[in-house]
Order: C-alpha cells, then structure tokens, then sequence
C-alpha cells in the first residue's frame, strides 16, 4: 500500500525529493545530518574546506630548550704573559742558545775553547739562575694560588711518569703529558710547567747533575711550544690529535738533538773520535756532532717519538676534556674577591 502525501494528495516514492521538503540521502531518505554535495545529496567523503583548514599543520616552534649553536668560547690561560715575562723569556732562551750551540757559534781560535772542559759548567750555573729568574717573573705576572695547585698536581703527575720508563729505549709517557698541559694552559704556564716538572723528576730519579739544567731548559721550550700551536679556540677533536701527535713526534727528535749539544761537549777527545774537538773546524766538528747523534741517540729518540704520538692519539681526547674542564672550574682568569663579614 502507497502512502499518500497529504500537503499535495499524491503518493509518495521512497527516495524521492518531495517539494518543499529539504534534501535527504538516497540512502535513508532522511536529510542528511552532515554537509551534502550538489550532485549526488550525499555526504561528501573528502575532506572539506572547514576540516581542511582544521587539518593543517600548525607552525612549528622550536622547542625552549633545545640548544642554539654557539661561538667557539676563547680558551682560559693560567697565566697571561706581559711584557716583562716575554723579555725575560727571550733572554733566557738567548742565553739558553748559546749555552748548547756554543761549539759551533765560536771559531777554533776564540778563547772559551781554551775552557772547553769548563763551558758547560759555567753555562749549567748560568741556566739554573736564568730559569729560576724566569720562573719568579711569571710568577710575579699571574701565577695566582690556582694556578699554583694546578701546576703542582701536572709537576708531580709527570715526575712520576718518567721513571714508569726509566728511559729505556726512550719509553718517556711523560712527554704526552707535558704536550697536552702546554697545549691547555698556554705557553707561559708551559715554560714553567716544563722546567719544574723536569727538576722534580731529576730529584726523584737521582738524576742531578751538570745536565740537568739543560734538561729543565729543554723541557721548557718543548712544553712551551705545545702551548704555541695554533687555533688553541677553535680546532678540536681529531685535527687536533693530529696536530698535537705532528707536534710532539718532531719536538721529541728536537729535545734529543738539543740535549746531544749538552752532553757531546762533556766527551773527551781522546777518547772517540766523534767527540767535540775544540781545535777542529765548524764543518768538522758537525760531521763529528752527527755521528754522535746517530750512535748514541737515535733509536731512544724514535722511541720517545713514537710513545709520544700513540698515546696522544690513544689517550689525548680524554685527557684534553679534563684539563680544560679543570681549567673552566679553575676560572684562572677570574679575580678572587672576599665578602666582609657581617657587623
């Protein structure tokens, strides 16, 4: 049976659109309880201009704690040279030069040949007051009790690293040390880092004699110059292994050759004929200067070098993250002031 429509009297079709009468799905014939399209009466099964305007992306904001990118902060110095320490510096480095290349700066007639059995005495005395006056002026320029603390902490770390070798085949840890500390805290506290810490281990060993002043001289300028490198602020990570394994590998070749010109000079004439002769030429004596470098010192040098640039490659990384955390909680360069206390 049909139902009839009573508003117009005529039967109504199921899914029909009645006049008058608002739109309904072809489904239910119903009206549709959500938006419609034009063609069909039904739902639309995309997305709409309203939920596709809900649907976009809002902008993204960076998040409050993540970390900005940030300049490479200058490296804190233990001690900041001044004028008076870089004169005192030169002057004991000029004074230093003379004393191991002596043989070759005087001609075979010059007098101190007559002496040169005395020579390195009397340099070796020299050398003692020049590093101490050295020392004293650094001191006096910005050694703060800070720096002090650190300085003895590396002095006797690296003391007590030299007779873990003995000096067997130039088994010397304690040159690894002294690169990275000079490379941290600058050449200033390098030089002095250098000479104390060769005094102490020459104390501890029984190694004191006329060539020890060479030696904490030697050990200065070694330190000292790890502390010359350049970018001490910006290169980091395996650059700056490199770098400090190139340094420490031709520096330990360099202090061989320097201290060879120390010792050579105490040999006897007569007793080989690869020792300084006085009375023999510059040429001469070089070719003689040579041959001793390669009999005695050559293998313990490659050692040396060696045992510098594996455990600076090994061990270097570390080692540099904790000087310089040291150095930060140190704060070298941050002037020490005292609260009065409360009336």
């Amino acid at each position: 049976m049909t139902a009839v429509n009573p508003a117009t009297g005529r039967p109504e079709v199921p899914g029909a659109r009645q006049p008058g009468a608002g739109p309904t799905t072809p489904d239910t014939g119903r009206p549709p309880t959500g938006p419609t399209t034009p063609d069909t009466g039904r739902p639309p099964t995309g997305p709409t201009a309203d939920t596709r305007k809900s649907a976009a992306p809002a902008p993204r904001t960076p998040h409050p704690a993540a970390p900005a990118a940030r300049a490479p902060q200058r490296q804190a110095r233990a001690v900041r040279l001044g004028p008076r320490s870089v004169a005192a510096l030169v002057l004991v480095s000029a004074v230093g030069v003379a004393g191991f290349g002596w043989p070759f700066l005087a001609p075979p007639d010059a007098s101190v040949n007559a002496h040169a059995q005395d020579a390195p005495w009397l340099f070796a005395g020299v050398l003692v007051l020049m590093v101490a006056v050295v020392a004293a002026t650094i001191s006096e320029s910005g050694l703060g009790p800070k720096a002090v603390a650190m300085l003895g902490v590396l002095a006797a770390a690296g003391a007590a690293l030299r007779p873990i070798g003995a000096g067997t085949a130039g088994l010397e840890p304690m040159f690894f040390l002294m690169v990275l500390s000079g490379r941290v805290l600058g050449p200033g506290f390098g030089f002095v880092l250098g000479s104390v810490t060769m005094f102490a281990s020459a104390l501890l060993t029984g190694g004191v004699g006329p060539w020890m002043p060479f030696q904490m001289l030697s050990m200065g300028w070694f330190t000292m110059g790890a502390g010359l490198l350049p970018f001490p602020d910006r290169l980091r990570g395996r650059g700056e292994l490199l770098l400090l394994a190139a340094y420490g590998f031709l520096a330990a070749f360099a202090y061989g050759t320097v201290m060879n010109l120390a010792g050579w000079t105490f040999m006897n004439t007569l007793a080989s004929n690869i020792a300084f002769d006085p009375h023999a030429s510059v040429p001469d004596n070089l070719a003689r200067f040579a041959a001793y470098c390669l009999a005695t010192s050559l293998g313990w040098d490659s050692g040396r070098a060696a045992m510098t640039v594996v455990l600076t490659l090994a061990l270097g990384a570390p080692v540099l993250k904790a000087l310089r955390r040291a150095t930060r909680r140190a704060a070298f360069e941050t002037p020490v002031t005292f609260d009065a206390p409360p009336r």
